[in-house]
């Protein structure tokens, strides 16, 4: 009560003064708690709202994951380019050696690229699918450096390979023909391979110019060797190492089945060859060149005294003797890092066929 007769008493200026600094509080008050912006009350999310927020920005997440899936899967379908002719990883003549001391796991780590025995080349497509066939039995060693040279040999040539082991079971008189005619039948049902590779343990080669490719002709690849002095058997060898595509093999209806210890079998082939009109080519001497690791003749491989005879039978004998008529029983298959391991009892000389 005692305000109002003072402000009466004020003159209208200082009235008008008053007014002026009461407006002046009030709009610096409105300032201090706005900062000269006039603020809405904000939206809070119900429960559910932020839900269905949360649910879509996990669908988004996972929508883009499956895209740069997809892009990743879209690359590696993509075609490559075929592998050239000549690989540019061609090494020519190299040094081999033979170390005592080597293991099966130092093998397996300089090859991580082979898996279960097979191979492809990571940079092209291969130009052809091959199939190594190797009869085997009671030669670990020999084996083991065979696969030790073999593999890098066949990657620098950037071929699609699989190295397949026949290994014969028992200790009955030992039948290379058969073990690879088995080895080309059991190879078939894993894939359409398109060339086949039919190698002795104990040769390895010396030059990767020496392609383990087919041709328009079988094949022979093993011109000479050290314990040869690199010079060719005899005229019309066709053993140790020769290729043959799925088609030609076939014609041939294979190897015979009826060769029991050392010899004959290859000789067999040639002729079966020359029965169907087909000419063995070679590669140049200087690169079809292997080393033989040496070894001693192995009890139940005796040298075949039945050979010739049979040899005189082959023009009769071919279409009767060979895949058609190859009985065998596999007990295995295994499939460790550098090769497919085949097991097969294949008979006796009495009751093979």
């Amino acid at each position: 009560m005692a305000v109002c007769p003072v402000v009466s008493r004020l003159t209208w200026r200082a009235k008008y003064l008053l007014l002026l600094v009461l407006c002046a509080c009030v709009i610096a008050w409105i300032t201090s708690h706005t900062d000269g912006r006039v603020k809405t009350p904000e939206q809070v999310p119900t429960s559910d709202e932020a839900q269905i927020q949360k649910a879509r920005k996990e669908t988004q997440m996972e929508v883009e994951m499956e895209m740069e899936q997809q892009e990743e899967v879209d690359e590696e379908r993509k075609p490559k380019d075929l592998c050239p002719e000549k690989s540019q990883l061609l090494r020519g003549s190299v040094s081999l050696a033979f170390e005592p001391s080597l293991t099966l796991g130092q093998v397996e780590e300089e090859n991580r690229g082979v898996a279960e025995g097979q191979y492809k080349p990571d940079e092209c497509r291969a130009r052809q699918s091959v199939a190594v066939l190797i009869p085997h039995r009671n030669r670990e060693k020999h084996l083991l450096y065979l696969l030790h040279h073999l593999h890098p040999f066949l990657q620098r040539q950037q071929l699609h390979y699989a190295i397949y082991i026949i290994h014969q079971a028992g200790d009955a008189m030992f039948n290379r023909a058969k073990l690879l005619n088995i080895g080309y039948l059991e190879a078939l049902k894993d894939f359409s391979w398109d060339c086949f590779i039919f190698h002795d343990i104990d040769l390895v080669p010396e030059n990767d110019h020496n392609l383990y490719t087919c041709e328009q002709q079988p094949k022979h690849l093993v011109v000479g060797r050290n314990s040869t002095g690199y010079k060719l058997r005899y005229k019309g060898y066709f053993g140790g190492v020769t290729a043959m595509t799925r088609e030609q093999f076939s014609k041939v209806n294979g190897f015979p089945n009826t060769y029991w210890g050392w010899g004959g079998e290859d000789d067999d082939l040639r002729i079966r060859v020359q029965l169907q009109g087909m000419k063995i080519v070679r590669p140049p001497a200087d690169v079809a060149r292997y080393t033989m690791v040496f070894h001693q003749r192995d009890n139940g491989n005796e040298v075949n005294k039945d050979r010739m005879r049979l040899l005189g039978r082959t023009p009769q004998m071919w279409r009767k003797d060979g895949l058609n008529s190859c009985s065998y029983k596999t007990l295995s298959v295994e499939r460790p890092a550098l090769y497919v391991n085949i097991t097969a009892d294949i008979g006796t000389p009495t009751n093979a066929h």
